[in-house]
């Protein structure tokens, strides 16, 4: 296996959560030339401190571009939050890249990735990959499957309510926490030599029914998963108060779930980081404080 450890390596959105962990990662495993791009080098001073090169790069502002990407080699492209605007700003980036001289791309996509009119944010993530396909630059994609970790936002309501909604037919998602995913992307960045496609999975699908089973037993108060339509399900999200584009985003992705989609278990985590992945029962017990709400 390759190492890359001594050639320059640059992390986009280094002071988001994923890219953060990227570069902490990259230190740990004896990377020496770490390149941290954020829109704000400010919130990156301890990194500086610490030896990585900080760089301002802003995929909206297409005057730092160059700046941030002359004399690297590897690139961490990791997927902005620019929902609606992501696709302009990741083929922007590979531009930039390509201009600059990169020679290998790993870019943080999502599982099932096409095109599909009815796919959620999926199209967004399918045409990154295309123009990265197309770019004639070395390149690794990473198909990040749920983080555990947006189990944690509502839970605390869930459990209170004692319902888990969710689509009928529900087979299961392979959960991996944001750590894992992390720790992978900066070893492929370290590592990854040949142009792949590659799901970053937890250690196992994980049905609604078993995700209220655990909340259950971690709370200690009854939690049921409730089947819906996928028109009920995103009604009930609406009436919430989740604005309806995004409400059908997350319906999109249960669907994919029904599906199975989701249901897809690798070994991308431990080959390219080391370790096998947290387990999503696991990953719940080291957060039962966030359970409370």
């Amino acid at each position: 296996m390759a190492n890359f450890a001594n050639s320059p390596l640059l992390v986009t959105g280094a002071s988001g959560n994923l890219g953060r962990l990227a570069v902490e990662e990259l230190l740990a495993r004896g990377a020496t030339k770490v390149i941290a791009g954020t829109r704000d080098p400010a919130k990156l001073a301890d990194l500086a401190a610490r030896g990585v090169e900080v760089r301002k790069l802003d995929f909206n502002d297409a005057a730092t571009l160059p700046a941030a990407f002359a004399g690297v080699e590897r690139l961490l492209l990791v997927s902005t939050d620019g929902v609606g605007t992501r696709v302009a700003q990741h083929k922007a980036a590979i531009a930039a890249a390509k201009a600059a001289g990169v020679k290998h791309v790993v870019y943080t996509s999502a599982p099932a990735a096409r095109p599909d009119a009815d796919a959620g944010l999926n199209p967004e993530h399918f045409w990154t990959e295309i123009e990265l396909a197309a770019s004639g630059l070395g390149f690794t994609i990473l198909r990040n499957h749920m983080y555990a970790e947006n189990n944690l936002i509502g839970v605390g309501h869930t459990i209170a309510s004692g319902q888990l909604f969710g689509l009928i037919g529900d087979r299961g998602t392979s959960y991996v926490t944001r750590a894992d995913a992390a720790r992978t992307a900066a070893g492929a960045l370290l590592t990854a030599d040949a142009n792949t496609v590659e799901d970053v999975t937890g250690p196992a699908p994980v049905t609604n029914v078993e995700r209220a089973a655990l909340l259950a037993e971690l709370s200690g108060k009854p939690v049921n998963a409730i089947p819906l339509t996928p028109a009920d399900l995103k009604a009930g999200m609406v009436a919430a108060g989740i604005p309806e584009g995004f409400a059908e985003a997350l319906v999109a992705f249960q669907r994919d779930a029904v599906t199975g989609y989701h249901g897809a278990v690798t070994d991308v985590v431990e080959r390219y980081s080391g370790r096998k992945p947290q387990g999503f029962a696991d990953f719940l017990a080291a957060n039962k404080a966030a359970l409370a709400g």
